[in-house]
């Protein structure tokens, strides 16, 4: 008899070990592909989707014995949905490490603002006049679009209430009274791109979001802003686009944590522009936020898989 066990796709944390091995043995896979974890199936009861990993339908039904999938965050763009639902297995979510991805899109904001890699490389090669060519600029007296008021882009909304800034905010499914408590004013995606210094996304990708900053939307951007990307490659049409805002002057700065293909060809001209700042889809990986997702994911699977209810579920109609 096949021994039951738990296929984690990518290394976690050892909390998210600790708890799911309570309830069966625990089997990281050597890689994201799909032929090395259709060979790891057998028995699988849970699959901690992390990394890379894509959960097909054909990954689904070679899997007889699956009960449940957690994610590590709270994008699934690379789960196959109806594929599980149809077989009434619950998605799992983990939607409490998103003040992590606030901090590092404002902190990211600041680096590119402040000049910080430019002040950072003058001092360290003795070019203590540069301060007189390159003068900072400034996050207060600025609008700041956010669009998806969800919970990321809520919680930026309020670390960024100190700042003396404006704050626009773009989501159709979040009203107008619940903007206004966290200080968002809410307008069209056309005029917070038109008004907004700063404009960062955090959004989840699906059809209706797919290539929605695109070159229409960038030229429809207020000339000079800066744009933040923390959500997902694919919200954007492409680094040709981006690439080419930065080189027209229609952008002033480009910050992604996201790509459309990850990890992304760095041969691209983008990443030779010193306007950008990247991170490997990390600013949201800070400890704090890494130990409360593994809790809540691996809390919830072990209920789905102990016949309770989970807090956080994708198709709640399975259970």
């Amino acid at each position: 008899m096949t021994q039951k066990r738990i296929l984690v796709t990518a290394p976690v944390e050892e909390i998210v070990i600790e708890l799911l091995e309570a309830h069966a043995p625990t089997v990281t896979s050597p890689s994201t592909d799909q032929k090395t974890l259709s060979g790891l199936l057998t028995g699988t009861i849970g699959i901690v989707a992390r990394g890379e990993a894509r959960i097909t339908p054909e990954l689904v039904e070679a899997a007889p014995d699956l009960k449940v999938v957690g994610r590590t965050g709270v994008g699934y763009d690379n789960v196959d949905v109806p594929a599980l639902t149809r077989r009434s297995i619950p998605l799992i979510i983990a939607p409490v490490g998103g003040f992590s991805v606030a901090e590092g899109a404002l902190g990211m904001l600041l680096c590119l603002v402040k000049n910080m890699r430019i002040m950072d490389a003058a001092v360290r090669s003795g070019n203590w006049d540069r301060r007189y060519d390159e003068l900072v600029g400034d996050v207060a007296g600025h609008t700041f679009g956010i669009v998806g008021l969800g919970r990321i882009g809520s919680y930026l909304a309020r670390l960024l209430q100190p700042f003396e800034v404006t704050v626009l905010g773009y989501d159709p499914y979040v009203d107008a009274d619940r903007m206004a408590e966290i200080g968002v004013r809410k307008v069209s995606l056309k005029e917070l791109l038109a008004q907004s210094d700063y404009v960062s996304l955090h959004m989840l990708l699906n059809d209706e979001t797919r290539g929605m900053i695109d070159r229409e939307a960038v030229a429809g951007m207020k000339r000079g802003a800066v744009l933040l990307n923390l959500a997902r490659g694919g919200i954007t049409d492409g680094l040709d686009t981006l690439a080419d805002a930065l080189d027209e002057g229609q952008l002033s700065y480009v910050g992604l944590d996201v790509f459309t293909t990850e990890p992304p060809d760095v041969s691209h001209r983008i990443f030779k522009n010193p306007r950008c700042l990247f991170a490997p889809h990390a600013l949201g990986m800070s400890h704090l936020a890494m130990d409360r997702v593994g809790r809540s994911m691996a809390n919830d699977m072990l209920a789905v898989l102990q016949g309770e209810r989970p807090r956080h579920c994708v198709n709640p109609e399975v259970l």
